[in-house]
């Protein structure tokens, strides 16, 4: 397991729903939040890593490191998601279903390539290592949520880097599962 790896592809792929905590934090209870973030991001590794799976007992490694393109697709196709909060009575479900319809998409598309080549043991530590950030993420965010300054800088600037994280994710997947160097012995 590649925690440099795992760790930057959560942060990326989370990042536009950090600033989405910041709304949730201040509407309902942080640990209504934290149960909905954890169960979305469950959902959404487990299918990654279950699509992955079939994916490798069908296709060579090296061809799986296509789906390296998707990450660096996705950081070139500029979608913007608007956001707005629901005030629902349910803010478990809320917070769920937000992350599902925002982040469902960039979840799927960088955590396939990164998972579908790891053991189920290896998954389970990837899901443990994702959940204690996940905790320590919202308990972060929670804590800034009051800060107006950081606020305006991540609604600024936070886009630019995440497509360079995405990008990287994928030229990492490129390389790593050997796509590219049989490439080059092919030609």
């Amino acid at each position: 397991m590649n925690l440099t790896l795992i760790t930057i592809t959560f942060l990326t792929v989370n990042l536009d729903f950090f600033v989405i905590l910041l709304f949730l934090c201040q509407h309902f209870a942080l640990r209504d939040v934290l149960i909905g973030y954890l169960m979305g991001l469950l959902i959404l590794m487990t299918g990654a890593f279950l699509i992955g799976q079939t994916l490798q007992h069908f296709l060579p490694e090296w061809l799986l490191g296509l789906l390296g393109l998707i990450p660096i697709w996705t950081a070139l196709h500029d979608r913007d998601e608007e956001f707005q909060i629901s005030t629902q009575r349910r803010p478990i479900l809320t917070t769920l279903l937000t992350y599902l319809s925002v982040c469902a998409g960039c979840n799927l598309s960088l955590f396939l390539p990164v998972l579908a080549n790891q053991s189920w043991i290896t998954f389970s530590l990837t899901i443990v290592y994702i959940g204690l950030l996940t905790i320590l993420i919202v308990f972060l965010i929670n804590w800034i949520r009051q800060f107006q300054p950081v606020q305006s800088l991540i609604r600024r600037w936070g886009e630019p880097p995440m497509k360079i994280c995405y990008i990287g994710i994928g030229i990492y997947v490129l390389f790593d599962s050997g796509l590219v160097h049989h490439l080059i012995t092919f030609i």
